[in-house]
């Protein structure tokens, strides 16, 4: 196991959260009545011809989306790349925060969007420019729904899974291969001080205790002058949003148990990632989690 069993704990928890509150704000926008807030519109599919089209699109966009990222930084435009994190922040997490106030609308009639915008944009400025690792893992818990509820409605089960494996090669050869999905992490940490994802920073057992003696025996002067070694775990925003959405299209095409079960698979196959890592060792997510999204698609085909 490549982290301690709470910290496991803890970073499953978050993402089967995140999984169950991207099931209702997909829902709110994809079968309810609500269209997505701030004049955004998906295109519209009229038949099934218009899904592969829609899906290369997405694939070019996200290839492009990559390129931009590295060129930004081979140029060091930092300043441009958290613009760039707090506009999709906001965004996000207004898409989410949205299905909760939109309640209240026969109350404050057309002011609704306009409160949800303002609570995005104060919780995306504690995001990036507090830093608080509290306020970052919530904050992550709205945004993979939001992001979700955009893509929905433009893919099928077809698509999905195409769209799955394709993500899943290329996590296995920017994390096996190439490194770039370390580059990319190292980076955000580093020097944007950004992570899209779950980040948990913990002390070992021995570091722990050595902080202990550090207290009894220093001064606080010279303790706060200690460089302290602390253990990341961290689970990447891709791997938490793509079962989100794989989760919504199933929602779309064969009820809310077939959500569950992807949700379920999902789940299942990051809990054995987390089982069979070791330390020190970097491992590609998608993988393992879309063989479990497998599963459960497989099983919402057999038993419903």
């Amino acid at each position: 196991m490549k982290h301690n069993l709470k910290i496991t704990m803890v970073l499953l928890a978050m993402f089967l959260v995140t999984q169950f509150i991207g099931l209702y704000v997909v829902n709110h926008y994809t079968l309810g009545k609500d269209t997505l807030p701030f004049g955004m519109e998906q295109p519209k599919v009229e038949k099934q011809s218009d899904y592969p089209p829609l899906l290369l699109g997405l694939l070019i966009a996200f290839v492009l989306a990559i390129f931009i990222f590295f060129f930004l930084t081979k140029f060091k435009m930092e300043l441009i790349l958290r613009l760039w994190f707090f506009f999709v922040i906001v965004i996000s997490l207004a898409i989410s925060i949205f299905t909760l106030t939109s309640k209240f609308d026969y109350l404050l009639y057309g002011v609704i969007p306009l409160i949800a915008s303002i609570i995005a944009f104060a919780l995306a400025l504690g995001k990036i420019y507090g830093r608080h690792f509290l306020v970052h893992n919530f904050t992550e818990l709205f945004i993979y729904p939001g992001i979700a509820a955009v893509f929905v409605p433009i893919l099928n089960v077809s698509t999905i899974i195409a769209l799955l494996i394709v993500i899943s090669v290329y996590d296995m050869w920017a994390v096996w291969h190439s490194g770039t999905m370390q580059k990319m992490a190292k980076y955000q940490i580093t020097k944007l001080k950004i992570f899209s994802g779950f980040f948990i920073p913990y002390a070992s057992k021995k570091v722990k205790q050595q902080i202990a003696n550090w207290k009894k025996t220093l001064s606080k002067s010279k303790f706060k002058k200690k460089k302290i070694k602390v253990n990341v775990a961290i689970l990447g925003g891709g791997d938490v949003v793509f079962p989100i959405i794989t989760a919504g299209v199933m929602l779309r095409t064969l009820g809310f148990v077939s959500a569950l079960f992807v949700i379920l698979g999902a789940t299942l196959g990051l809990l054995y990632l987390f089982l069979v890592a070791e330390k020190k060792k970097f491992y590609p997510a998608m993988p393992f989690i879309t063989a479990g999204i497998f599963l459960g698609i497989a099983a919402s085909y057999v038993f419903l």
